[in-house]
């Protein structure tokens, strides 16, 4: 079983599935709708740390970004919704790429340090930009994607995003510059014995996921119609991380089950202290149970059972037999 070629028509299939299940009722709609923005979210935690190594508690706010970037050009200069997703999408990896220049060759401590001030930077300049920006009162009225939309329309775009976006990663994973990214986040001294040009990969690596973020917030925006910046604060960041996690991040589909799972979970407990102490027991849990995440955990234990099954037919065979 191979889950990188699979995942993408897992994610169709499931998101079909989901529509009768959910009765069409429209809360559950619109809670299915945050998942697969979360999803996304954690699928750009998944293309950064998962392949290249760099711990970044910035993606809330490259999605505050990519959510900003839509609600200025759609409430102010009157831009269609889709006309400002490939925008919504450029920013954040253009303002990414510098970013991950500077703080590439960090070490993993000080490089989680410096996105984290970097997502409160961003923050600020949000709360400061004064009737540009809304300040700390945001802006509303943002347009929704299409004409006439209801909770199905949008449950079905946004999980159509995550479909994609898992068929692109697992492709990429499976690619030539894919495997050199993995190779740098597994020995990046023998990478660079080897002619990778470690920095260059990781920034691209990093201003590709900070896209993907943007893309959430520019779905979170157009589905929340209202968007402020402590909407995609670090704990949002946080919870991508964790997401991705648990999921497992060297699975291009285990971002997606991380969210969902993880969300499921927040919209059952109550009570914030509650869900503190359950998000905190299922990273503890994975990382003692299953290291490699839920998907990482059961790929393994996929292989273990493959070499297993083979191991009779070696044993059997006659001596002097070829193999």
């Amino acid at each position: 079983m191979n889950l990188n070629n699979s995942s993408a028509a897992v994610v169709v299939i499931g998101a079909a599935i989901a529509i009768p299940v959910l009765n069409l009722n429209p809360t559950w709609m619109n809670t299915s709708s945050i998942i697969a923005i979360y999803a996304i979210l954690a699928l750009s935690v998944g293309i950064i740390y998962g392949q290249g190594g760099i711990l970044s508690l910035a993606q809330g706010a490259f999605a505050s970004v990519g959510a900003y970037v839509t609600a200025i050009l759609t409430t102010r200069y009157n831009m269609s919704s889709w006309m400002t997703l490939p925008l919504a999408m450029a920013l954040p990896a253009f303002v990414a790429l510098p970013l991950a220049r500077l703080v590439s060759p960090l070490s993993p401590l000080v490089l989680a340090i410096a996105t984290l001030m970097f997502a409160t930077i961003i923050e600020m300049l949000l709360r400061g930009g004064g009737d540009f920006t809304g300040g700390y009162v945001g802006i509303s009225g943002i347009p929704q994607l299409m004409n006439h939309q209801t909770p199905l329309i949008f449950h079905v775009t946004s999980w159509a995003f995550v479909a994609a976006i898992v068929f692109l990663y697992a492709n990429f994973l499976r690619s030539p510059r894919g495997r050199a990214i993995n190779a740098i986040r597994h020995d990046p001294t023998r990478a660079v014995a080897d002619g990778a040009d470690v920095n260059q990969l990781r920034s691209t690596v990093f201003a590709l996921g900070a896209a993907v973020a943007g893309l959430g917030g520019w779905l979170y925006a157009h589905q929340l119609s209202f968007i402020s910046p402590e909407l995609f604060g670090v704990p949002v960041s946080i919870n991508a991380i964790l997401m991705t996690v648990v999921g497992g991040a060297g699975v291009a589909l285990g971002p997606v089950i991380g969210a969902i799972v993880l969300s499921f979970f927040y919209e059952v407990l109550p009570g914030q202290q509650t869900r503190g102490m359950f998000y905190g027991a299922a990273l503890i849990l994975t990382l003692v149970v299953a290291p490699s995440g839920l998907l990482g955990f059961l790929r393994h234990r996929l292989q273990l059972r493959k070499r297993v099954k083979d191991m009779p037919d070696e044993r059997m065979a006659p001596a002097g037999t070829p193999r």
